[in-house]
């Protein structure tokens, strides 16, 4: 048994301390907030699963570990929170991401079917057909359900043994000999998100803090029944960087887009600017119609740590393993990313670790 401290509860930490738990280690879990914490990156309604990952293709062979780590995970806890809608593509011209993500499904061999324009409008009526070259779907994507799975995570976590010091804010490391706030552990791993820096400001050459926001709007009532049954949306095409989440998750549809993002602590504006919902939804016309019928119900803000080529880090100090599955693409992986943590700490191998998390191969 191997005394392990996590410092960071959202779900890649909470994933490590299920599976570490799991592996019969004896788990203390520090969150400087509540668990689920809103102001983590964990900490809204829903995130995107889905397998296309483009010129990513390492992350893309891993979707099958991430599919098992995460029904076992449910298994545990006793409930599936996942909304399995399939994902679609929508590519405006060539070359595009939403192109690059369908080539990286086609080239793989993964199910997907693609569609013109005009068939995808009369399947979903909320597109404007004569704005984009096609679309594609793909039954193999959807929406994980986050507030749910870190709540239920906490109780199985409470239930089998684990402590859980939320409210507490992490003031001191201690690598060399694996203290935490005067506390001694065999291992410290480190999954912070935004706040890592803070911890280990020496990191801040590999890892970048932004502040993003996503949008939820109501859509008009004559398209409300074709967004109920819209798959995810990958990638909305040309340079938007926008996807799309249906109303799954209890509030309406969620736009949010790569572009719209700033360097900041992970602290600092985290309460919505009134013009943001405006600013994100402007990147979706092309390609849904009638945008402006969509009524604002809130704006949500995140903080993220990036690397500079979106690939996963990590970086073993003594003692203390720092984990950053993030770079705005990692919640899909947070239950397989536990898992990997566990492994390098029951069987000692660090390097294994850091060859899944960068996914190079």
């Amino acid at each position: 048994m191997v005394k392990v401290a996590i410092i960071g509860a959202g779900i890649a930490g909470l994933s490590s301390a299920w599976a570490l738990t799991k592996d019969g280690h004896q788990v203390t879990l520090f969150e400087q907030g509540p668990i689920p914490n809103p102001l983590s990156a964990s900490g809204d309604e829903h995130r995107i699963i889905r397998r296309a990952y483009g010129k990513q293709s390492g992350y893309q062979k891993r979707i099958d570990d991430v599919y098992a780590a995460w029904d076992e995970l449910f298994a545990d806890i006793g409930k599936r929170h996942l909304k399995e809608t399939g994902f679609l593509l929508i590519s405006q011209r060539e070359g595009d991401e939403a192109d690059e993500y369908y080539q990286g499904l086609v080239e793989g061999g993964y199910p997907h079917s693609k569609m013109t324009p005009q068939e995808a409008e009369e399947k979903y009526p909320f597109l404007d057909a004569s704005t984009f070259n096609y679309a594609a779907e793909s039954p193999e994507g959807g929406a994980l359900l986050c507030q749910k799975i870190a709540n239920d995570l906490k109780q199985w976590l409470l239930q089998n043994g684990a402590q859980l010091r939320e409210n507490h804010k992490v003031k001191s490391v201690a690598p060399k000999f694996g203290i935490v706030d005067g506390d001694q552990f065999d291992e410290v791993i480190i999954t912070a998100g935004a706040w890592v820096l803070e911890l280990m400001p020496s990191l801040s050459e590999h890892l970048t803090t932004y502040r993003t926001a996503v949008a939820y709007f109501t859509p008009p009532e004559d398209l409300a029944e074709a967004w109920a049954a819209a798959p995810v949306i990958l990638d909305v095409g040309a340079d938007t960087d926008g996807y799309v989440i249906p109303p799954v998750g209890g509030s309406g549809v969620k736009l949010g887009t790569g572009l719209h993002r700033c360097l900041s602590n992970p602290d600092e504006n985290r309460i919505a600017e009134p013009q943001e919902a405006d600013e994100i939804k402007k990147h979706f016309s092309p390609p849904f119609k009638r945008l402006d019928e969509y009524i604002h119900e809130k704006t949500v803000t995140c903080a993220y740590t990036f690397t500079e080529d979106c690939h996963f880090f990590t970086h073993k100090m003594q003692r203390v393993t720092i984990v950053s599955a993030c770079s705005g693409h990692g919640y899909k992986f947070g239950a397989a990313v536990g898992k990997q943590v566990a492994k390098s700490v029951t069987n000692k191998d660090y390097e294994t670790l850091k060859l899944w998390l960068e996914a190079r191969d």
